[in-house]
């Protein structure tokens, strides 16, 4: 089977949940209609499942290939590498003034979602170009983007993020790539970075580095990163292609998964290029800013990593959905004539419906996420665009590490639907848990998105936006309660369960959130020891809010007209899905809350310890 866009799940929650009309509403996206985007949808639908995803198999199969520091890639992956080009797909949210279409982040989210899913190998070059653009358009001179931004946004040219060292991981404080300001105004850099993707290339003319080095008068540790823009190929006044500049493949990486994507070894200033010793940079804003520039692209890809493991688990489920209605075997538990299809056997049941479930909960929390940095660029009105990018910032590091760890549980189970079959890798399941294990990894592990939600995004405001969440929640359970009393029975039994389970599960978050202020003041190790558990709670808590508001959305007939165009079929398993996450999925955040609260008694006993 091939992978098929779940366009109906966007619009539903694009109306229901991130409320694009209101959006359309904004001076940024007047005249645009949500005819003209859901147009896009459609077409991006199209050729996500038509041109990507066909690739996929290929990207795994027939990896990129370095020899004398090229790297050639398949030629399926330059055709559709030219189309997704000439489709503009790049500069879908974009500005305009640099020839992008200026559409929402909302949008582009469902787009890039569907490229994750089709080939997520393939969709990591245009996902680090992306960051190249808003790092530049954000902190790039007039000269730099007249440069770059064009051909950028155009899919002419690529871009990557040079920050790891082999000495360095995650720690940035330890990066010791110099670079040698010259009397021209431009850098020489030299040094080595690792796990660089899409760091070379034949894909595109020319591929844009942003790299994190230090002056030789820089202060230590991350106070001394400044960031460079350093082309492969240097750029003439009138925008042409110059000189080859002195960086280089060393080598690419071999991996467990996404085979399609080079992750290359790069050299700067190892005097193999037609600019001498050195690659020719250009400073990027100030000295010594560079991680807080680096930050812009950081954040951009944090998120969309968090997509990704949302489309790969979706094209997981959709494969092993396929797969349980086609594979008959054994006859029905409560007694058949002759063997079903798996996909009658409860514990079949219960896998695919945690797949599902697991899987739109993500999406609905990235979309509300993208919605709200929508309104935190656009909005006229400053306080709520300082409200939304709390809530952005705050929600960033959940659809990150949820998300990716939740990809790993679908991918898991896609497996397991499939038996020994999706041991077997012509079945495809396989590559999918593959291609998940290195999401919850790059970009950030998901400690440090856990490390990022306590100590900026909660502790730094008191806990201000977990609270209004919290507020927003409860308001929530109020409507649930208040709709199902004007329901039949059963209907009524189904949003009072969500409402209680989820009303047990906010208290929860509101009591861990308490708990977190409380000990990074007094035992700051008993608070970290449950940064993991605190982002996984997080994401339950508001993944259930997200599917309990589809269900209001459902059933309530005052919010009939968000629903235009959405078939009975599709709402009612969208009721029957947000039950089972409420039902099945919820009941781990009181686990969760137990073990963070937990937090003292679990540094007591690794103290005592000698394993550690």
């Amino acid at each position: 089977m091939t992978y098929r866009a779940p366009v109906e799940d966007f619009k539903f929650v694009f109306n229901a949940l991130a409320d694009m009309p209101g959006l359309l509403k904004l001076p940024a996206f007047a005249g645009v209609e949500l005819d003209l985007l859901e147009a896009v949808l459609e077409e991006n639908a199209k050729f996500t499942a038509e041109v990507i995803a066909p690739t996929n198999r290929t990207s795994d199969r027939q990896p990129p290939v370095c020899q004398a520091g090229q790297v050639s890639m398949p030629a399926e992956i330059h055709e559709a590498f030219r189309q997704f080009v000439q489709g503009g797909w790049q500069g879908l949210r974009h500005p305009e003034q640099w020839g992008g279409q200026g559409l929402p982040k909302l949008l582009a989210t469902a787009t890039t979602e569907n490229l994750y899913a089709a080939n997520v190998a393939f969709s990591l070059c245009p996902m680090l170009t992306d960051g190249v653009i808003e790092a530049l358009l954000l902190t790039g001179s007039d000269v730099q983007k007249q440069t770059y931004i064009k051909p950028l946004v155009s899919g002419q040219w690529t871009g990557t993020m040079n920050l790891t060292e082999p000495q360095s991981g995650s720690d940035l404080s330890l990066v010791t790539t110099r670079a040698v300001p010259q009397a021209d105004g431009h850098y020489r850099l030299f040094g080595q970075k690792i796990y660089i993707t899409f760091g070379e290339h034949d894909l595109a003319e020319n591929i844009v580095h942003l790299v994190l080095a230090r002056t030789a008068d820089a202060p230590p540790g991350v106070k001394g990163l400044s960031l460079f823009v350093v082309p492969k190929f240097l750029v003439n006044t009138d925008g042409s292609l110059g000189a080859r500049n002195d960086v280089w493949c060393a080598s690419i990486e071999h991996k467990l998964g996404i085979h399609g994507s080079p992750t290359a070894v790069l050299l700067f200033g190892d005097d193999n290029g037609e600019v001498g010793a050195g690659a020719v940079g250009t400073l990027i804003g100030q000295e010594n800013r560079g991680l807080e520039y680096m930050f812009i692209m950081m954040n951009a890809a944090r998120f969309a990593v968090g997509v990704q493991g949302i489309g790969v688990s979706e094209a997981a489920t959709q494969r092993a959905t396929a797969y349980a209605r086609d594979r008959i075997q054994s006859r029905a538990i409560e007694g058949s004539a002759g063997p079903v299809a798996i996909i009658k056997h409860p514990d079949v049941q219960r896998m695919l419906m945690t797949m599902r479930a697991l899987t739109e909960a993500a999406r609905a929390i990235a979309c509300v996420a993208a919605a709200a940095d929508d309104l935190s660029l656009e909005h006229p009105d400053a306080e709520v665009r300082r409200t939304n990018q709390a809530l952005y910032d705050y929600l960033v590091p959940v659809v990150k590490g949820f998300s990716t760890e939740c990809s790993l549980e679908v991918t898991s189970l896609g497996v397991q639907v499939h038996g020994g079959m999706g041991f077997i890798e012509e079945t495809g399941a396989a590559q999918f848990y593959r291609d998940a294990r290195i999401l919850t990894i790059y970009e950030g592990t998901t400690a440090i998105q856990a490390n990022d939600l306590i100590g900026r995004k909660t502790i730094r405001d008191g806990g201000a936006t977990a609270h209004r969440l919290v507020s927003s929640m409860q308001q929530t359970v109020s409507e649930l309660r208040e709709v199902a009393m004007r329901l039949p029975a059963e209907a009524r039994a189904d949003l009072l369960l969500i409402a209680d389970n989820l009303a047990t599960a906010i208290a929860q978050f509101e009591s861990v959130v308490t708990y977190m202020l409380e000990q990074t003041q007094e035992n700051i190790r008993a608070a970290y020891a449950g940064s993991v558990p605190y982002l996984m709670l997080t994401g339950y808590v508001l993944g259930g809010w997200q599917m309990a508001r589809a269900a209001l959305a459902c059933v309530d007939d005052q919010t009939e007209h968000l629903n235009a165009g959405i078939s009975p079929a599709f709402m009612n398993n969208k009721l029957a899905t947000a039950v089972f996450y409420a039902g099945v999925v919820l009941p781990r955040t009181e686990a969760l809350g137990r073990t963070i609260h937990q937090g003292v008694a679990l540094t007591q006993a690794v103290e005592r310890s000698t394993l550690m």
